[in-house]
């Protein structure tokens, strides 16, 4: 085993809840210290986005599933309907004190992050040059020119995360929670692409040091640097034939010429030398995937409402009723939703999905297998214990790959699994992402370990907005017992490791808040 293996294997383990004893982190919130959840480039142009007249019109979340969509234009209009639909904010939330004043306000945003911190930040590379979104403002700073891409060629989009913001909070744990939110933003990418009738092409031919040069991740050195993340190729399909090449990104990047000042998030910062030596391990050398891993055919879904109502309107909830349930078609409805091909991913299938299913009509409580690959029942069948059941539920559609595993209902141990939060009992079902770990990350390389979690994260993403279209909610869980879900499975080694967790149900809105809209439109 190399070095940079040696150090995700010891990375991961280290960063593992247990509970006697949590992952290391601060151990308190350090107030003085949080970080700004908005990065600006000082001294850059700055040009706002026109919003949609509101979010009920374009497509159906239906049509988008389906695909199939007339192509928009690659123009100002068609940027901003996708990062309205994808990385945009959602609302603004406002906690009042006595006297009715404004105590406490905080953004909430289309794609979810853990602890709502939103390390992601987000980039277009078009023919003028290099862009940063500004979420707050719905806007695009000119922070590089240049280096434009050539129109008629769609667009890149780059991902990158600002992993202070995550360890801030959560410690050395903080670098699994960023690569759950680049699934997120890169499925939510993917689907407000569709909305457009377009496409969106990991380029992960690319290596992590030129996605960073060409994002100008360099520009920010110490505790608040940029971890590069990964380009897409984005824009109908008619302007993707040819996978952009290495050269092409390279000659990008040696044109370009940077704009603005990067801004200071934080006046203090906490040191993890361990995060520090996970991010350098995990430099992705490039790798193309193409014929490896053809697309399965997406089931159709059902479903009027408007696309961009749905993603703007997810939330993620914070705790549930313990009492709705769903019927038996809703939730396979969802776990259709969980299956590969939604958001094209160039690698295998990696991630499978235990449920714990509490209150669905027709359906025995206790746990379940949802298997993403057929290799992956197969793999799992002769680790469990022998005992599991593998039955497929009665009158269980046959494009959902489910198994019940044992007839116990396991509601407080999905509980006590997940740091013993409440509100994975109290949901519709419980999840757990269970990966192949060992022999990826040994045939691809340490670089594969982020998009391990890149996956869960897409898988997340398409459970939070199958729950919205079903008319519950979703949560993603990142705080979790990992060896004790790995012992409720008989897993005894690397072979498969729990990545993320998730919970879906009725959410319980707090009335002390109010939600405010998330721009000020003119007029």
């Amino acid at each position: 085993m190399n070095n940079n293996l040696k150090t995700v294997f010891r990375f991961h383990d280290e960063t593992k809840h247990q509970p006697q004893r949590d992952a290391r982190s601060l151990g308190y919130m350090d107030w003085a210290n949080q970080p700004d959840p908005f990065l600006r480039f000082d001294g850059a142009d700055v040009r706002r986005l026109s919003l949609p007249e509101d979010d009920t019109g374009g497509p159906t979340w239906r049509e988008v599933i389906a695909g199939g969509l007339p192509p928009a234009p690659v123009d100002d209009a068609a940027v901003s309907r996708l990062l309205y639909g994808s990385m945009a904010l959602s609302a603004w939330k406002e906690a009042h004190g006595l006297d009715g004043e404004v105590a406490q306000r905080w953004a909430l945003r289309v794609n979810p992050s853990s602890g709502n911190l939103h390390p992601t930040e987000t980039w277009l590379v078009r023919e003028d040059g290099l862009h940063h979104y500004r979420p707050d403002l719905h806007a695009l700073e000119h922070a590089g020119v240049g280096c434009g891409w050539p129109a008629g060629r769609g667009l890149l989009v780059g991902l990158s995360s600002v992993v202070w913001r995550e360890a801030w909070k959560y410690g050395e744990r903080s670098f699994r929670y960023c690569n759950h939110d680049t699934g997120h933003a890169l499925a939510a990418i993917t689907l407000a692409a569709r909305s457009l009738g377009w496409e969106a092409r990991l380029l992960d031919g690319l290596s992590s040091e030129l996605v960073g040069r060409l994002l100008g991740c360099a520009r920010r050195n110490g505790p608040e640097v940029d971890h590069p993340d990964l380009l897409l190729h984005v824009g109908p399909a008619s302007e993707l034939v040819g996978v952009p090449t290495i050269s092409e990104i390279e000659d990008l990047r040696k044109r370009l010429e940077a704009r603005g000042e990067p801004s200071r998030l934080s006046e203090g910062h906490q040191d993890w030398p361990l995060v520090e030596e996970v991010r350098e391990a995990v430099a992705w050398p490039g790798r193309g995937w193409d014929g490896e891993t053809p697309a399965p055919p997406i089931p159709p879904t059902t479903g009027d409402r408007s696309f961009l109502s749905l993603v703007r309107g997810r939330r993620s909830a914070v705790s549930m009723d313990g009492a709705t349930g769903l019927d038996a078609e809703a939730f396979y409805e969802i776990c259709r939703r969980a299956l590969p091909g939604q958001v094209p991913l160039p690698w295998p299938a990696q991630v499978s999905v235990l449920l714990f299913v509490h209150r669905v009509a027709g359906l025995p409580a206790g746990p379940y297998l949802l298997s993403r690959s057929p290799d992956h029942a197969e793999e799992l069948r002769e680790i469990l214990p022998p005992v599991a059941t593998w039955e497929r539920p009665r009158r269980c559609p046959d494009d959902v790959p489910l198994v019940r595993l044992d007839t116990a209902d396991l509601r407080n141990h999905a509980r006590a699994l997940c740091c013993t939060q409440k509100i994975a009992g109290d949901g519709v079902f419980a999840a757990a992402m269970l990966a192949r770990f060992d022999e990826p990350l040994h045939e691809y390389g340490a670089g594969f370990y982020p998009r391990l979690f890149w996956e869960t994260g897409v898988v997340g993403q398409m459970l939070y907005l199958a729950a919205e279209a079903a008319g519950v909610r979703g949560t993603g869980i990142g705080c979790y017992f990992d060896d004790e879900v790995h012992k409720m499975m008989g897993l005894e080694d690397h072979a498969w490791q729990s990545l993320y967790h998730f919970t879906v149900g009725q959410g319980v809105d707090d009335p002390r808040l109010v939600t405010a809209p998330a721009y000020e439109r003119e007029g």
